[in-house]
């Protein structure tokens, strides 16, 4: 992201169960629960701390049901009309195919070869009916080039892991890897990214 683009605020969706027992979500839709719910007031919080004016954002949301829900709750602790954001299906989760709703020791014994070649190339490989990332950063590149001014985008890990690679010209390999944070802000600003609150 060149230093003329607006600044980007990234926001997780809130937990869901799936996520808590380590299921591939990928485009299922999935609710938040408990402890989703009060990350999703957390970032929204956090956010008022980053942004002196947070009613001056534009807000991009994932249309799956747990970013919406994550845009309201954070919307609310800030104030905000809860509703009043803009859904964008290009911010949707990496499709997992025929993995998801499965474990990762689930896929290895279902699909050990497809388990095997995912390992070895994260970044490019297919899952059988899904997505790589080489795929999911055509999707959301244009998201980037429609930005008039500072904007929340409330989306999926691995559409933070493609932004790191896009916005922040963060190594392949690295960025695939990264942990997503969950009631924390990715931002973005001026070619480079960083997590609040810190550390």
């Amino acid at each position: 992201m060149s230093a003329a683009l607006p600044t980007v605020y990234f926001i997780r969706h809130g937990e869901t169960d799936w996520n808590a027992e380590g299921r591939l979500q990928g485009q299922r839709d999935i609710p938040l629960n408990d402890l989703g719910r009060v990350q999703a007031e957390e970032a929204g919080r956090l956010l008022a701390r980053l942004h002196p004016q947070p009613d001056d954002l534009d807000w991009l949301v994932s249309p799956l049901g747990r970013t919406q829900e994550t845009a309201r709750l954070a919307r609310a602790a800030l104030g905000l009309g809860e509703t009043y954001f803009k859904l964008d299906e290009r911010l949707k989760e990496l499709t997992f195919g025929s993995w998801e709703g499965l474990t990762w020791p689930e896929v290895r014994k279902l699909d050990p070869e497809g388990a095997r070649g995912r390992e070895r190339d994260k970044w490019n490989y297919v899952p059988p009916g899904g997505e790589n990332y080489a795929m999911l950063c055509a999707r959301i590149a244009p998201v980037l080039n429609d930005l008039r001014r500072d904007t929340v985008l409330v989306s999926h890990g691995g559409v933070a892991r493609a932004l790191l690679t896009i916005a922040a010209g963060a190594k392949k390999h690295i960025a695939v890897n990264e942990d997503i944070w969950q009631g924390k802000v990715l931002v973005f600003a001026r070619g480079k990214s960083r997590w609040e609150p810190r550390g």
